[in-house]
């Protein structure tokens, strides 16, 4: 019902509780005229009655038969009419709560239907009714079936609660036994979350941890506890996720992808050092580099060098030579050394925090993301291995890629490696969050085919979810999602910044915590989400430009303490000219005035 129709209902309301007042009036009484109505209002009328007729009983000066009924004031519920009456012209609703039964028993059974969905992690309330809504991309696809993909894509402009959003997802979904992924932490957004989950967080970078991809990790595991020809399947499974994380990174370092005769040197090399490797064993990127260089006939047979030696180096030289680029280039010994921190399989959370590589690193920055979701994807896959065995109980889990664009441009092979998971994201037992700020991200990619690829993550989302953006974004956003005009005004108007008149004390934009979820073609949802405190100290985005109240007050003490210390010191004491060793302080009579450069005399 539309806030106007609320109000002529309550005038309405009003007009006929004041004439059942009058009506109800028998005896005479001097009321409140209404000034240019003839009406009068709070008091009994005199001389009328139910009837409309004379009342006898005025005409004899109030007196009937019976006892006189006292005058009575009737105030109506919104206050009089007219200038000076007080009368209020909307009355707000009052605030709704929600509540189980076991919280509200008191009240039960009183209750009030709603709209909005309820399946999934409560996110806020509705921006127009209150009322409450619930949802994320996991329970929206299993249990309310809204969706047919569990994947969620949010757009909006920076600043305004996106990844604060996605944040209360983690925890909602954290306590349904839900796992969180977040494989490639840039800012970091969501380690305090995870370490309040009593989740693990791993920090990759230069001088703070690393990643061998040679390392099977939790799928290794798995294969040797599974056994059998399912333990088989999954060590050849393992071994193609490891060829393609080296072949990735040699492609970040060349800026092209391998050729397919150097695939197979690899795969061979890999092959020979599994068989020679004892178990419990790890194998290496410098172990890589020295097969090549000793050639053993494994390797030698997909050169096709036919025993000529030189036949040999000109076929895996190339290849030599990026894995050295590997390891003494642009990616440092980041992936050169062993795994500093595995993947906790049991964890409730787990969160790879790459944010202490520089932004302008961005050959880093790729490597580490996608050795980062090649990790952690290998996990779901080990975890889902052991269910079907029945050696552990089924996880869902929930990834989060946080800060697209930045990704998505570092190389190629990410944009091909998230268009995978958006397919196949169902038969994983996987669902998925992005965000980014505007759909010009994926413009900015260096091929049609990426940008192509970047488009269809929109479209293919289940839950398309929209923070503030300008109307020429929403209007593009709109093609292929489907809002209407007026959705697209009120996102818009999100965008807006706070008025000039503010003072700047705890102020937020206007569209801070305004959402507008969309799933196909049904209406938007605007929600409006506030957070609790607990959510305000693990999430902070601004923590560069918040003020140390503490220093301010370490250095206030310092000055403070130097003030005072001055003052029991007393004055200066200047030596006297012509006077060597003798001190007086400024003004003694020894002391003659100086004349400045600048006319000044001082003493």
């Amino acid at each position: 019902m539309s806030r106007r129709n609320e109000q002529k209902q309550a005038e309405r309301a009003d007009r006929l509780a004041e004439e059942q007042a009058l009506g109800d009036l028998d005896e005479g009484g001097a009321g409140h005229e209404e000034p240019g109505t003839g009406e009068t209002f709070g008091l009994k009328k005199p001389g009328k009655g139910k009837s409309g007729k004379a009342n006898p009983g005025a005409r004899r000066g109030g007196k009937q038969s019976g006892q006189a009924k006292p005058r009575e004031l009737v105030v109506p519920p919104r206050g009089w009419q007219g200038p000076g009456g007080g009368r209020v012209g909307y009355m707000d609703p009052p605030t709704m709560w929600r509540a189980t039964t076991v919280q509200a028993c008191g009240m039960w059974p009183f209750a009030a239907g709603s709209g909005s969905p309820m399946t999934g992690v409560p996110l806020g309330q509705h921006l127009f009714t209150g009322a409450t809504v619930c949802g994320d991309p996991l329970n929206w696809f299993t249990r309310a079936r809204y969706i047919s993909n569990p994947s969620l894509f949010m757009l909006g402009m920076p600043g305004l609660g996106k990844s604060t959003l996605v944040n209360r997802m983690l925890i909602g979904l954290s306590a349904t036994g839900v796992v969180p992924l977040v494989l490639g932490d840039l800012k970091p957004d969501y380690a305090d979350t995870v370490r309040a989950l009593g989740g693990q967080v791993i920090s990759i970078g230069r001088g703070r941890g690393g990643i061998n991809v040679l390392d099977p990790g939790a799928m290794g595991a798995a294969a040797a506890k599974i056994g059998g020809q399912a333990g088989e399947v999954l060590k050849a499974e393992a071994h193609g996720r490891v060829l393609n994380m080296v072949a990735a990174l040699i492609t970040i370092v060349r800026g092209r992808p391998m050729d397919d005769h150097e695939q197979s040197v690899l795969s061979a090399v890999l092959h020979h050092l599994r068989e020679r490797t004892p178990v419990g064993g790890t194998v290496l990127l410098p172990d890589v580099l020295r097969v090549l260089t000793e050639g053993p006939d494994r390797v030698r047979a997909v050169t096709l060098d036919r025993g000529d030696d030189t036949r040999y180096r000109d076929a895996v030289d190339p290849l030599h030579r990026s894995l050295l680029g590997i390891l003494d280039g642009p990616l440092g010994d980041t992936f050169a050394s062993e795994t500093s921190t595995h993947i906790d399989p049991e964890a409730p959370a787990v969160c790879i925090d790459i944010s202490g590589i520089g932004e302008a690193d961005t050959q880093l920055t790729a490597a580490a993301m996608l050795a980062a979701w090649s990790d952690g994807l290998g996990t779901v896959a080990a975890s889902h291995a052991l269910a079907d065995a029945g050696l552990a109980p089924r996880r869902w889990f929930f990834t989060v890629l946080d800060e697209l664009w930045r990704p998505l441009r570092a190389a190629t092979g990410i944009v091909d490696r998230i268009d995978a998971l958006t397919r196949l994201n169902r038969s994983l037992g996987l669902g998925d969050a992005k965000i980014t700020h505007t759909l010009k991200d994926a413009e900015a990619l260096g091929t049609d085919a990426d940008r192509a690829k970047a488009r269809g993550f929109v479209e293919r989302a289940g839950m398309v979810v929209c923070a503030g953006l300008p109307k020429t974004e929403m209007e593009d956003l709109g093609k292929v999602v489907g809002l209407s005009r007026r959705e697209i005004e009120l996102v818009s108007s999100w965008s807006s910044p706070p008025g000039w008149g503010v003072n700047g004390d705890n102020e937020e934009p206007p569209g801070r915590g305004r959402f507008l979820i969309k799933v196909g073609g049904r209406p938007g949802i605007p929600i409006k989400v506030a957070i609790t405190d607990a959510e305000r100290h693990l999430h902070n985005t601004n923590t560069r430009w918040t003020t140390n109240e503490a220093a301010i007050e370490q250095a206030a003490a310092r000055a403070a303490a130097e003030v005072a210390r001055a003052a029991q010191e007393g004055p200066p004491l200047l030596e006297l000219p012509g006077r060597p060793g003798a001190l007086a302080p400024p003004g003694d009579p020894g002391f003659p005035a100086v004349e400045a450069a600048d006319g000044w005399r001082t003493a």
